[in-house]
Parts: structure tokens; C-alpha cells; sequence
């Protein structure tokens, strides 16, 4: 039995290295775009503000596709209802005002970092995943911050971009770290 599922975990690695490593390249393009647009909500801003969390969705399913051999799926499934919701949320939040976006994804913020944080954990015999309970943990802290940053003065969506940065790497670490711990054959 523990060698069935250790060869899921096996198999299930090189999909989700792949979904790791596109989310990299998704998080470090729309932090980009997201620090040339700035902190006006224009259309093409509020689009980027939603496509974020919707992206986070798509990623969801293809993760809890290839996935699903290899383990329990429960804080994927709660990961895309948690996305989903952001999504809309930051869409409505978005014709009220850059502290209102950052209410919202701050919130969304504490709670998917905390179901990335159980996920990973949950995903370490797997290995390279000690970078996604950390991004977990760190998600957790900038959610707070968001929110807190919503009370300022000036707030402002570029916070966000490094957010994302950050996120990147660490997703990019542990398709590194996959990498390495798959065994060879």
C-alpha cells in the first residue's frame, strides 16, 4: 500500500512541477503589468485584479486534476472556492476604490495562505514543498498587511506586485525543489 502511494506521488510530480513553474511565469508577467498600470483602477487594472484570483482557480483544477491520484484534494477544492469568490470580489470592490480592493484581497490573502500553508503540509512527502507552506505562512502576514494598508491615506495596488513576485519564486523554488527530489529512473 505505501508503495502505491508513493508511485502516485511519483507520478504526480512532473505535472505539478510544470503547473508550478507556469505559475511563476503568470505571477512575475502580472506583477509587471500590474506596477506600468500603478495604482489607478482603470479597466485594464481592474481586469489584471481580476484575472489574478481567477487564474489562481484554473491552477486549482489542473492541480487537483493531476492530483487526485496522489492524494487528498479537499484544500484545493476550498483553495478554488476561496479564488472564485476574491475573483468577484475584487471585481465588485474595484468600482469602490483602491482600499476596498485591498480589504478584499487581503482577505483572500489570509485565507488561501493558510489552505496553501495545510496543503503543503499535507503534500510533503511529496517533497519541494517547504517553500509553499512558507509562501502559506508569508501570504497569512501580507493578507493582514493588505488589509491594514487599506486604512491609509494613499493606499496602493503596487504592494500587490511584489505579492505576486514573491509568490512566483516560492512556486518556482519548489518546481525546482520537485526537480530534484523526483527519483530518477
Amino acid at each position: 500500500m505505501a508503495s502505491t502511494a508513493s508511485a502516485e506521488l511519483i507520478g504526480a510530480t512532473p505535472a505539478l512541477r510544470r503547473l508550478y513553474v507556469i505559475r511563476f511565469v503568470f505571477a512575475a508577467a502580472w506583477a509587471a503589468l500590474l506596477l506600468v498600470s500603478g495604482s489607478e483602477l482603470t479597466l485594464g487594472t481592474k481586469l489584471l485584479l481580476f484575472l489574478y484570483p481567477a487564474f489562481d482557480v484554473a491552477a486549482a483544477v489542473v492541480d487537483a486534476r493531476s492530483a487526485r491520484a496522489a492524494g487528498p484534494v479537499k484544500g484545493l477544492y476550498a483553495n478554488m472556492a476561496a479564488s472564485a469568490l476574491a475573483a468577484v470580489g475584487v471585481g465588485v470592490a474595484s468600482t469602490s476604490g483602491v482600499a476596498d480592493v485591498l480589504r478584499v484581497w487581503g482577505a483572500w490573502a489570509v485565507v488561501s495562505g493558510l489552505i496553501q500553508l495545510l496543503v503543503g503540509v499535507a503534500r510533503r512527502p511529496m517533497g519541494g514543498q517547504w517553500a509553499m507552506i512558507l509562501s502559506g505562512g508569508i501570504s497569512v502576514l501580507a493578507g493582514a498587511t493588505f488589509i491594514r494598508s487599506a486604512t491609509q491615506d494613499d493606499p496602493s495596488l503596487t504592494t500587490l506586485a511584489g505579492y505576486a513576485t514573491l509568490g512566483g519564486i516560492f512556486f518556482l523554488v519548489s518546481a525546482i525543489r520537485l526537480s530534484r527530489s523526483t527519483p530518477r529512473s
